[in-house]
């Protein structure tokens, strides 16, 4: 997130002579977000993954509380009582990883591998992207994410396993790779981030003809073209949907603990808002399941094809 005031009233001023809604809003936003990353890259009320005890950690993205507590009884190694609310440390993928994966936690991140399929994951830690491409009129976020070369493994999936239909990685190539990493590494713990639920239009959920199979599903329920209880089977469809691979991958791996988790959650019209945005500190956003189980390796699982392990070590 570029901090500049010239730039600032620049991208305004153009942006007032094309739609002047629109660019009113994105100033308004910017602004904020420039003063919530000052204050929440130093305070921040979330708590970050490393301050609890985990081998593996499973990040769900964009997953909520209620929604993990609705399929629970699915799942042998889910228990609807077990799973906790916790505040997460970001509203969006990127603003999680800059505040999770940090210096401060250095040696904790030179221990990790990570796996993941999320596309932000390169600009935030091969060039320290923080925030969204929008031009901040000012502000000072403390910049302390690592490198990619700061953990013990880091794996990109998107690049290898990209589904051109939905543009999402499909659980199957993270479940491999961490299953990969898994045996390979000599990293005492394990992330391994998956692209799904997200938006309710990916994987199993873009079943069927409406406006629900769009990108744009967010905009269909704002309009009323397309209902909430659908959009919200859709979005536990696909939660089902990782949920298969992450008991493949339990059954693939050996760790005393294993946290579930996600980065943040999703907004179905509460307070007005839809889907996630950084800085929209919302409950509905904010607040993330965790809930914790063990994993065993019973080896019935050969990752076949590209498998590519990226090595730090």
């Amino acid at each position: 997130m570029p901090v500049s005031f010239s730039d600032w009233v620049s991208a305004l001023r153009e942006g007032l002579t094309e739609d002047p809604r629109r660019a009113v809003l994105r100033g308004a936003y910017s602004t904020y977000l420039g003063l919530w990353y000052t204050v929440t890259s130093r305070v921040d009320p979330g708590r970050n993954v490393y301050e609890r005890d985990w081998d593996a950690l499973i990040v769900l993205d964009a997953c909520r509380v209620d929604a993990l507590r609705a399929v629970a009884p699915e799942y042998p190694y889910l228990d609807r009582e077990d799973v906790e609310s916790v505040r997460s440390v970001g509203c969006s993928s990127a603003e999680w990883l800059v505040k999770t994966f940090t210096e401060g936690h250095g040696d904790a991140v030179a221990d990790t591998a990570h796996v993941t399929a999320s596309p932000v994951a390169e600009p935030v830690f091969e060039e320290g992207v923080y925030g969204p491409n929008l031009t901040a009129p000012f502000g000072w976020p403390r910049r302390n994410v690592v490198g990619d070369d700061d953990f013990a493994d880091f794996v990109r999936v998107w690049p290898h396993a990209r589904d051109e239909r939905t543009g999402a990685v499909p659980p199957v190539d993270v479940t491999e790779r961490a299953i990969v990493a898994g045996r390979a590494t000599d990293a005492d713990r394990l992330v391994a981030h998956y692209a799904q639920p997200g938006t309710p239009t990916t994987g199993r959920a873009t079943d069927g003809d409406d406006r629900a199979d769009e990108t744009d599903a967010w905009s269909a329920l704002r309009d009323g073209d397309v209902s909430r209880e659908l959009l919200w089977e859709r979005y536990l469809d696909d939660l089902r949907y990782v949920l298969d691979e992450v008991t493949v991958l339990l059954e693939n791996l050996d760790a005393r603990t294993v946290a579930i988790t996600a980065d943040h959650g999703e907004a179905f019209g509460e307070w007005g808002a839809y889907g996630h945005l950084d800085g929209l500190a919302i409950p509905q956003v904010k607040r993330v399941p965790w809930v914790e189980t063990t994993a065993t390796d019973t080896g019935w699982r050969t990752p076949t094809g590209d498998v590519e392990r990226v090595s730090n070590g």
